[in-house]
């Protein structure tokens, strides 16, 4: 479970003494020393260069004959503008002092009981935390004569409405998927899951940039050490900026020289919930849908939350043909490329002559032109992905066929190479995690090296070191190939296929502790 984390220490190090150096960078955890609202006031203009959506608001607070000056500060765009104007501002202009109540702790208290009921309040003693709640949609109100602000809970602004989700995709089951709001994400994750023991743990990262983070697990099935290990992880991060969840994902993975990922990036309410219920746990990032699912093996990237709606043997069935397309997608143009160059007596005989005829019209190698239709494919993918919806599609097809049928026309390349490149395309895009189907396509570059040198003996060379360097990953401590290697003894789990729910008797998975949470009987009681 103990773990170096390479290149941490050193990047960690520099983005700290960057940081350091540069004192704007920070807020000095300082106590709030004046009393006069007139320096308060002029320390938070200065400190936040009097920018424009800094809205302070003074007026007077308190009877006719005992009013006080005081004033609200808020950020404009991250607060509910109808809670400060309807509430908060209509309780402060109408507190009203009796005669026995003329101190300004009496102030306090009266301010405090009206506003308590609106929202969450609390006082502010340090400007660190001044600023952050500042930062964080929070209305800080000072009060002339006093030294403590206090926070009014007023977050709010426009966010992202729920929507599908753009990647993770599905024909049955929920549409929601996460948005750019943390308070917005947990609590989808809390309606799937109504149980106490879910638990969810806050940290700030970034030393400028203060990224809230949430650590979501559920208490007695997720593993004590691997939770304690993700959050020792998370507190040696010391970076600037944390922007997406990429930051997090890149500094706490156990391997950095890897093309396999070895944490699950999900952008699914329902796919973070089933995980959990296995004992996961999510990494929530305040400001991106795409939430960290951890520890994650090898087979878990094939599998999808709609497996468990459909029929078993259905789940089963669409399972392996995802596992095939991976593996299409990976070695499809170099076996194609061994098989041409090295073995063609492994061909049918008309096949092969047919095969052979193409390939003397054309000027190149097969490794010559597989690698140039690849090229030409990812660049193409690349294309569409950044174009405009309203014309992405239409001209990524669009310029599939057209280079496609002029390149054969043209005798650059053989049709038989245009239909392996287009069926190992196919089947990268047919992956259901983008991560994963990004490795396939780096190793496919290694994989027609090999077979243009070697044939199929270079080929199944290069497997098994990958396979072999897939086995010495972990993810946490976990096995990445688990449970075939090393092989484990899996009772009623769904890792090598999904089960159906008649025949989940016990809830014990490859990563919680065992229980016994009945689920239900074959006999249905």
């Amino acid at each position: 479970m103990e773990r170096k984390v390479k290149g941490m220490a050193e990047d960690g190090n520099a983005s700290s003494k960057s940081a350091g150096s540069n004192p704007q960078w920070t807020v000095p955890s300082i106590p709030i020393d004046s009393t006069e609202l007139r320096v308060n006031l002029e320390q938070i203009r200065q400190k936040t260069g009097n920018s424009g959506d800094i809205i302070i608001r003074e007026f007077t607070i308190g009877g006719s004959e005992e009013e006080l000056q005081a004033a609200i500060i808020y950020v404009d765009g991250i607060v509910n503008n109808t809670t400060i104007n309807q509430f908060v501002m209509e309780v402060l202009l109408n507190v009203m002092l009796s005669n026995e109540q003329r101190t300004l702790n009496d102030l306090v208290q009266v301010i405090t009981d009206k506003i308590v009921p609106i929202g969450g309040l609390k006082t502010l003693v340090q400007w660190d935390e001044l600023y952050d709640a500042l930062l964080w949609g929070q209305t800080i109100l000072l009060i002339d004569g006093s030294n403590e602000a206090l926070a009014i809970a007023t977050s709010g602004g426009e966010v992202r409405a729920i929507d599908e989700p753009g990647t993770d995709t599905s024909i049955r089951g929920s549409r929601e998927g996460f948005v750019e709001s943390l308070t917005t994400n947990i609590s989808m994750v809390r309606r799937r899951i109504r149980n106490p023991n879910l638990w969810l743990e806050s940290m700030t990262l970034g030393q400028v940039t203060h990224t809230r983070i949430g650590i979501m697990y559920i208490n007695g099935i997720a593993d004590d050490s691997i939770v304690e290990e993700a959050k020792r992880r998370l507190r040696k991060i010391k970076l600037d900026s944390i922007l997406e969840s990429g930051y997090i994902e890149k500094m706490i993975e156990d391997q950095s020289f890897t093309p396999f990922p070895t944490i699950l990036p999900t952008e699914r309410p329902d796919t973070v919930a089933a995980n959990l219920l296995e004992g996961k746990i999510a990494i929530m990032v305040d400001g991106t849908p795409f939430m960290l699912i951890i520890p994650a093996v090898f087979n878990q990237f094939f599998q999808i939350t709609e497996d468990s709606y459909h029929r078993y043997d259905i789940s089963v069935a669409l399972r392996l043909l995802r596992i095939v397309m991976f593996i299409i997608s990976m070695i499809g143009p170099s076996f194609y490329i061994a098989a041409t160059t090295f073995h063609q007596e492994m061909i049918p005989t008309q096949l092969v002559i047919s095969l052979v005829s193409q390939l003397e019209a054309t000027p190149f190698t097969a490794f010559v032109e597989a690698l140039l239709m690849e090229v030409i494919f990812e660049i193409l993918r690349e294309a569409g992905v950044r174009m405009p919806k309203a014309i992405g599609s239409a001209v990524s097809i669009v310029g599939a066929l057209v280079i496609g049928q002029a390149a054969v026309q043209a005798g650059l390349v053989s049709t038989a190479m245009v239909i392996v490149v287009s069926l190992t395309a196919i089947s990268s895009l047919a992956t259901p995690v983008f991560s994963i189907a990004v490795s396939a396509r780096l190793l496919r570059f290694l994989l027609m090296i090999s077979a243009a040198t070697f044939g199929f003996f270079g080929m199944i060379l290069t497997l098994i070191m990958i396979i072999a360097h897939m086995c010495s990953l972990r993810s946490f401590g976990v096995p990445y190939m688990a449970p075939y290697s090393p092989m484990m003894h899996v009772k009623n789990s769904q890792v090598h296929a999904p089960l159906p729910i008649w025949m989940r008797h016990l809830v014990p998975k490859l990563m919680k502790k065992p229980t016994t949470e009945q689920v239900g009987d074959q006999d249905g009681t």
